[in-house]
Order: C-alpha cells, then sequence, then structure tokens
C-alpha cells in the first residue's frame, strides 16, 4: 500500500504527487495575487516571505518526490494506452518537475540577487550561491514569472489528459493516483 505496485501508485507517491502539485497551484495563486499588492498592504511584506517559504520547501518536496520516482519502480502503463500517450505522458511528468525546479531557482535567484540568504520561516536560512550578475533580479523575475505560467498550462493539460482517460478512455490512469489499489481492476 506504501509502494507502488505493478497496477498502482502507493500511498507515499499519490501524497508526494498532490502534495506538490497543491504547493505548485497554491504558489502560483500566491503569486498572482502578490504582485499587486501595494506599500500600504499588510500583506505587503508578509506575502513574499510565505512565497519564498513555501516554494524552499516545495523544492525538498519535489526533490523526496523526484528520489522517490527513481527508487521505486512506477506501475507498468495501462494496457490501452497507445506508444504515442507513453511517450507524451513521460514527457510530460519530466516536464512539469523539470519547470517545477525552474521555476523555484528562478525565485531562489530574485530573492538571493543582493547576496541575502532566503529565510525559510525564520526556521533556517538558503545561502546566497548565485549572486551579482548584471541585472540578476531582474532577469530572474521575467524568466519566474514565465515558467510559472508554462508551469500552470501544463499542468492544466497534465489534468485535462487525466480526466480524458478517467470519462472518455473509461481507463484507471486516473483513479490509480487518487487511491492505491491492489490488483488491475482497483480491488
Amino acid at each position: 500500500m506504501w509502494r507502488d505496485s505493478e497496477h498502482s501508485y502507493g500511498l507515499v507517491a499519490i501524497l508526494l504527487h498532490w502534495v506538490v502539485a497543491a504547493g505548485v497551484i497554491g504558489l502560483f495563486v500566491l503569486g498572482v495575487w502578490m504582485v499587486g499588492l501595494t506599500y500600504y498592504d499588510p500583506w505587503y511584506n508578509r506575502a513574499p516571505d510565505w512565497h519564498r517559504s513555501l516554494g524552499v520547501l516545495l523544492l525538498g518536496i519535489l526533490v523526496l518526490r523526484i528520489v522517490w520516482r527513481l527508487a521505486v519502480p512506477r506501475p507498468a502503463a495501462e494496457p490501452g494506452h497507445k506508444p504515442w500517450e507513453r511517450v507524451l505522458g513521460h514527457a510530460a511528468h519530466v516536464s512539469l518537475n523539470l519547470l517545477t525546479l525552474a521555476v523555484i531557482l528562478a525565485g531562489y535567484l530574485i530573492s538571493s540577487a543582493d547576496g541575502s540568504a532566503v529565510a525559510v520561516f525564520d526556521w533556517f536560512r538558503v545561502p546566497a550561491a548565485f549572486d551579482g550578475f548584471e541585472r540578476q533580479e531582474t532577469l530572474a523575475g521575467v524568466w519566474h514569472k514565465w515558467l510559472a505560467y508554462a508551469l500552470i498550462g501544463l499542468a492544466a493539460l497534465h489534468a485535462l489528459a487525466a480526466l480524458k482517460h478517467h470519462f472518455v478512455d473509461r481507463d484507471r490512469t486516473l483513479r490509480r493516483i487518487l487511491w492505491p489499489t491492489r490488483g488491475r481492476d482497483g480491488e
């Protein structure tokens, strides 16, 4: 139940998947909201602090998810999936992980552009590793924004593909990432 089986994702993979998904969506919504704040808004300083802190925590969870995926064999593809669906599905998963990493890295470059460490809820600090290249904050900000939009767009396509598999193809693609099952028929 905890580990992936031949036919289903295990509870660890499922939880990591949904925590990363919720984190990406939550950080995107927070980011879009906070850029509209004015100097006199009480959240003007607090929202970016939360955004940075949650972004660093998401990085840790994403790395854990990637390590889990590499260490634990994933379930076999559904038998009815066409070869192009398998290739696109794999490419989408790899791209989602890479885009998430890129968005977080760009955010880190924004936050550390002045050489300051990134505080994570005052629990710990991530030191600035790449600071001082010309226009770092501005360039990283542009990349952060557009990579985030690309990530959300790809995540939406990913969700639509899962819904297509569930409602049109009527296969187990969506169900097996919702809750672990034992056999092919979900028993």
